[in-house]
């Protein structure tokens, strides 16, 4: 199985910032968030991340060794990242939804997320039809690996919604990938 978890919350993403390479780390809520991914994911056999803090820290709560690759860093965002979201122009949203090559100034389009993401993808399915392997990651990546799953075009990333601390669930055989399970919280429940 592969199994793609998004990192717990940080400041950033709690004050409705665009945080996309800006290396930040946990808040205590996302700390909280990541030792209930840890317990979670708890029998999986391997660990890969995204290089920045905040996938790390996560991943480190599953306790075994992490390995970073940077396929699974978060969309650069270019001249927006840490902005707020209601001060991204409307016309770049509306850019970036009806063109997957189109990116923001000094930034990264969704087509090349996907092209990453399919790659690593491709990559994990043997370790992934023999056992657990996860990926701590953000928004962008894991949606991408969600149009991997469903043999879909990277526009139908913008039609999905997934939140911090957030595990799903992508099955691997001779017959390829089926999406099992996205966005759930219930081990985030009590």
């Amino acid at each position: 199985m592969l199994i793609l978890a998004r990192h717990g919350q940080t400041a950033a993403n709690a004050s409705g910032l665009l945080l996309g390479r800006n290396d930040v780390d946990l808040n205590e809520v996302g700390r909280g968030q990541a030792t209930a991914v840890g317990r979670a994911l708890a029998g999986a056999t391997r660990v890969i991340s995204s290089p920045l803090l905040r996938a790390r820290r996560t991943a480190e709560a599953i306790g075994l060794p992490v390995e970073i690759d940077d396929r699974w860093i978060e969309v650069d965002y270019g001249i927006y990242d840490g902005e707020p979201l209601a001060d991204v122009p409307r016309e770049v949203w509306e850019h970036w939804r009806h063109d997957p090559e189109w990116c923001p100034p000094e930034g990264e389009s969704m087509a090349s997320v996907g092209r990453r993401v399919r790659e690593a993808c491709d990559g994990l399915v043997e370790a992934a039809s023999a056992s657990d392997v996860v990926v701590v990651s953000h928004v962008s990546p894991i949606k991408a690996a969600v149009t991997w799953a469903l043999g879909v075009g990277d526009e139908a990333t913008w039609r999905m919604f997934l939140d911090v601390a957030s595990i799903s669930r992508i099955g691997v055989s001779g017959r390829g990938p089926s999406l099992r399970s996205y966005n759930d919280c219930h081990h985030l429940e009590g």
